[in-house]
């Protein structure tokens, strides 16, 4: 029997949703949110009800059914860490995004409206592979400074649906496979795989790793310490540095990759050292999780939107395929891959987790 699953995947200023029946989609859309209509609510959780509702009238101007469903799966949030998978929303998980144990973030809403709207129709409701999975060895969590350990936040939706992928297509087992998976969006997040574990990563958020359109990525501590106790910035000022005005946006005024490369192209020198910059490091952290495998990989997986350009590809393979083989999956299908989650439990290949 087939699986049909409503898949809700909240942003800051939109709401993306997918109707599936298996792994083939329905339909979609992108519900965007003015600023106005954000702003009347005091809190993320509070946008429940306005959200809910946008939803519930889009699938009714759809004359789409709801009891038709067999499961809600929203895109999970800011949780405490967790193992990958997918995971029932109960009670703990529910309370959690609600509270927002490690933020407040709009992907908390996912699970949320997910149980809500499951629970109206009497059917299960999911999350899968939050940013918050956290699967690293022992040894990867030291930093040099206790107070400061390193922390696993990254793509982990998109690392382990393209790893899964890519296993499925050669006929291995995930658990079986040796990879580095490389996802470069908005944020870059470089990933050590093993044993169907995330055992590495460079934290995609505030402070590992290569930079990219938005974030700093690693910066030099020292300076960064002068920088905060200068008195020329607030602590808001600072982070929005390494989160948001940084990377690509602090060097040339834009978080386009495709602008970026428009510049470099024209002949702007700054872009083309930005541009190089940005793969020489990329390149640097393929090589970093390379020594984390010892060396044997099976495969280096590429994904994100920066995939699409061909000749990001071709600076990367020139610097790392002496490592191992590359596979390229440009872009990032979120959608899919929530919906993938839900169905391998509800076929049996994977048990459900629970919080």
């Amino acid at each position: 029997m087939s699986v049909k699953s409503l898949i809700i995947n909240p942003g800051s200023t939109s709401t993306k949703i997918g109707v599936f029946e298996d792994e083939t989609l329905l339909f979609e859309e992108t519900l965007r949110h003015s600023t106005e209509e954000i702003s009347q609510f005091a809190s993320i959780v509070d946008q429940k009800d306005f959200r809910k509702k946008i939803i519930t009238d889009l699938l009714e101007s759809k004359a789409f059914d709801l009891k038709s469903l067999n499961v809600v799966v929203g895109r999970g949030g800011m949780l405490k860490p967790i193992p990958g998978g997918t995971y029932a929303v109960t009670d703990a998980l529910l309370e959690d995004l609600k509270v927002g144990v490690q933020g407040q973030h709009a992907s908390n809403l996912g699970g949320i409206l997910a149980r809500e709207i499951g629970d109206s129709i009497g059917v299960p409701s999911y999350i899968v592979d939050p940013v918050v999975v956290d699967e690293l060895m022992p040894v990867s969590r030291l930093s040099g400074v206790p107070e400061l350990p390193r922390v696993s936040i990254f793509h982990a939706l998109n690392q382990k649906a393209v790893a899964k992928r890519y296993a499925r297509e050669i006929g291995i087992p995930y658990e079986s496979l040796r990879l580095i998976v490389v996802h470069m969006g908005g944020g870059v997040s470089v990933g050590a795989h093993v044993g169907g574990k995330v055992v590495d990563v460079f934290n995609a958020l505030d402070g590992d790793g290569a930079f990219s359109p938005e974030r700093a990525g690693a910066v030099p501590g020292g300076a960064l310490v002068k920088l905060c106790f200068s008195g020329k910035y607030s602590e808001k000022e600072i982070y929005s540095k390494l989160v948001g005005k940084g990377g690509f946006n602090a060097y040339l005024g834009t978080n386009d990759m495709r602008e970026v490369t428009r510049m470099a192209n024209e002949g702007n020198e700054d872009a083309k050292l930005a541009k190089a910059a940005f793969l020489h490091q990329v390149a640097k952290d393929i090589g970093s999780m390379a020594c984390v495998l010892k060396g044997e990989v099976d495969q280096i997986i590429v994904t994100g939107g920066i995939a699409y350009g061909a000749d990001v590809i071709v600076s990367l393979r020139e610097s790392a395929e002496w490592i191992a083989p590359f596979t390229v999956y440009p872009g990032e299908d979120e959608l899919l891959a929530l919906a993938q989650g839900a169905l391998r439990v509800m076929n049996g290949e994977e048990r459900v987790c629970e919080y």
